[in-house]
């Protein structure tokens, strides 16, 4: 049996732009983001540790390393998902969030579930 199957999390990201927090006339862009985790694999996994990649549209580059999530280190059994929200602040209206979760498998293997790049981006506004 091979490691792919074993040791599988899914990552999906839905983001959204936080107007009320937001002041674009200082360069202050508030998104917030739903992640959902599932365990599609077939050994029960912690979540020990996240690392983000934000970059915005100028090119900036914000990296942020952690343990677990929103302060838990949620443990997925097969099957299981953990859904949390948390945020991000950006200087320009556009950027996107890339990254990685630091798994820790029950059996002691160590892996990484890649989180996909996803855009934050201010809806445009109808006038």
């Amino acid at each position: 049996m091979n490691n792919e199957s074993l040791y599988k999390i899914a990552v999906q990201v839905d983001p959204f732009y936080i107007e009320d927090q937001s002041a674009p006339d200082e360069n202050r862009y508030v998104f917030a983001y739903t992640v959902n985790i599932q365990n599609i694999g077939t050994v029960a996994a912690k979540l020990v540790a996240r690392h983000w990649i934000i970059t915005d549209s100028n090119g900036k580059i914000q990296e942020v390393h952690g343990q677990g999530v929103v302060g838990e280190q949620p443990y997925l059994r097969p099957g299981e998902g953990f859904q949390y929200t948390s945020g991000a602040v950006l200087d320009t209206s556009v950027g996107t969030m890339r990254g990685s979760y630091q798994m820790l498998g029950e059996d002691g293997s160590q892996f990484n579930a890649e989180i996909p790049s996803f855009t934050l981006s201010v809806p445009r506004t109808l006038h």
